[in-house]
């Protein structure tokens, strides 16, 4: 993203919309984008209408405005000349707008946002069996961001313990070698609002597995959220609760699914199962 400094009148509008801190007025009064900063989520080209309003014309009525110290204040939602100009991304920078703009499917998963379902949709993929655990490691959050050259390195970490990372996942994806955890050079400097890496494990390593990832945090400079979804048996507990009190976590259940119509108990039933 770009702004057109021939259509730019340094209204500001785009300042506040944008979720990243990217965007500023710049010493020539108009607005300007942070290359490195901006994670290609188009909030601001897509969130702000457009007016088209001459440029020069208008620029002439704000200064007059400040001559009589009164202030120009066009719709706060509104960019009056429609100066935000989406780039033509290419590979690797077009992984920023994959990540960060939910209104984008990735090519990988088909799925917009961060490109994964994540674990919650267990009650109908199965994936997590009992025993098991599926965590999730999401980085960044808006403001914050997250550098996949961070998301690299607790990628290798996590790949060195009995784990199984879930393919449907576009991290996967971009990962040189699945079995290291590693992900393609080329990708590493990129800058995204948000991803989440996902993999399964047995229940019993969860412990090990969390103090391995707490270790790698330290040295990244990102937000990071931790998930676990877990199987419940037939009183409704699970494996892992007390185990996550016992390393100091603020353990709740966030969301639980029945099943969506799957049969999970077959003695009530008759036997029966689908």
């Amino acid at each position: 993203m770009h702004t057109d400094k021939t259509k730019c009148i340094g209204c500001g509008n785009c300042v506040a919309v944008c979720p990243m801190g990217a965007i500023y007025i710049g010493e020539d009064g108009l607005s300007e984008i942070d290359e490195d900063a901006c994670v290609e989520c188009h909030s601001c080209y897509n969130g702000l209408s457009t007016e088209h309003l001459p440029q020069q014309p208008t620029r002439l009525l704000k200064k007059i405005l400040v001559f009589f110290k009164l202030r120009f204040e066009p719709e706060p939602d509104i960019c009056p000349t429609g100066a935000l100009t989406p780039d033509e991304l290419t590979w690797p920078r077009i992984i920023r707008r994959a990540f960060s703009d939910p209104l984008v499917p990735h090519e990988s998963t088909g799925v917009g946002g961060r490109g994964t379902q994540e674990v919650k949709t267990n009650d109908v993929t199965n994936r997590v069996k009992e025993g098991e655990v599926g965590l999730t490691v999401e980085f960044g959050r808006p403001g914050i961001g997250a550098y996949l050259r961070d998301v690299d390195r607790v990628c290798q970490a996590v790949a060195k313990l009995p784990v199984e990372f879930q393919k449907s996942n576009p991290l996967t994806a971009l990962m040189s070698d699945v079995s290291t955890g590693t992900l393609r050079p080329d990708v590493l400097n990129e800058k995204v609002m948000s991803c989440i890496l996902e993999f399964k494990a047995d229940a019993e390593n969860v412990s090990e597995i969390l103090s391995v990832i707490e270790e790698e945090i330290e040295n990244i400079d990102t937000a990071v959220s931790l998930g676990a979804a877990v199987r419940c048996d037939e009183n409704g507990k699970d494996l892992i609760r007390s185990r996550l009190w016992s390393q100091g976590y603020d353990v709740w259940r966030a969301k639980i699914n029945m099943g969506l119509g799957r049969h999970t108990n077959p003695a009530a039933d008759g036997g029966k199962t689908e």
